[in-house]
């Protein structure tokens, strides 16, 4: 349950920030009247992303388990694909993402109301999508028949929305690049394991072969349906009998995302680097 509330977490904070920065940039420069597109613009965006959930959560049940396991599998590296993207695009953007929105605004209400519209519901509806697949991806991941991944994902949507609103009112003030970094490396270790479990959905449908072979078997020790097994899965996605392709590919993509991920970035080698000492001119004696 954690492991989706951090998703709901993470990714709605990016949505509430974005729409926080164009309503608060809207009235700090007098352009209340703009503010009705940005929320129908907003307001699209939220219900395209509904529905594509529930079109993923609908759409699959009238398909035969193989068709179901495959597009399961595909979709869960697809959306790992995107949520990589993701932590890393906001982990270099997180500084500037103000500026970076201003700008678009300002060019949007030079141009009229539907470019408002488009305005918001570009920046907010990517979000959405990413978000709808993710956590689609990873509830059938971690979902042991309850309901608790799917409240997990709402607690953390709802956590999301009432930050944004704090931020927007000024009364929460924390540093967001160092936010975005630690919970965009959990965020990694999350998406290993919708990563492992949808290569075991391709296996599952016969797409890859390797589903015999098994890299160990730790159920006896770990059962699946103890507390502490469910709370492994839940946050980990973690399996007690993986074949040797999940772990091969857990391994693969764990280990070179977080050491990119913590490397420092060209800015901060720069930011940090000496700044050249001036040539001095000897004086005429």
């Amino acid at each position: 349950m954690f492991g989706n509330y951090l998703i709901g977490l993470r990714e709605g904070l990016e949505a509430s920030l974005v729409v926080c920065i164009l309503i608060a940039y809207l009235v700090k420069t007098g352009r209340r009247d703009a503010l009705v597109p940005i929320w129908v613009g907003i307001g699209v965006a939220v219900a395209l992303a509904l529905g594509f959930g529930c079109a993923l959560t609908f759409g699959s049940q009238e398909l035969t388990f193989e068709a179901q396991e495959a597009l399961g599998g595909s979709l869960s590296i697809v959306a790992v694909g995107l949520v990589t993207w993701m932590v890393f695009w906001m982990r270099r953007t997180a500084r500037h993402l103000k500026a970076e929105l201003g700008a678009k605004l300002d060019a949007a209400l030079q141009m009229g109301t539907a470019a408002l519209v488009a305005t918001a519901f570009l920046a907010v509806g990517r979000e959405g999508l990413e978000t709808a697949l993710f956590v689609w991806a990873s509830v059938r991941a971690s979902s042991d028949g309850s309901h608790a991944p799917l409240i997990g994902v709402i607690l953390g949507l709802l956590t999301a929305v009432a930050l944004g609103w704090l931020f927007y009112k000024g009364t929460v003030r924390i540093n967001l690049a160092k936010f975005f970094t630690w919970t965009g490396a959990m965020l990694v270790v999350v998406a290993a394991g919708v990563l492992a479990y949808g290569v075991h959905d391709l296996q599952e449908a016969e797409f890859i072969g390797g589903l015999r072979d098994k890299a160990f078997d730790i159920s006896a020790t770990i059962p699946p349906d103890s507390w502490y097994g469910t709370l492994l899965k839940g946050v980990f996605n973690f399996q007690p009998d993986p074949t040797v392709l999940q772990v091969v590919v857990w391994l693969l993509y764990l280990v070179p995302t977080l050491a990119f991920f913590f490397a420092p970035t060209r800015r901060a080698v720069r930011d940090k680097a000496p700044a050249p000492e001036k040539a001095t001119v000897p004086e005429q004696g």
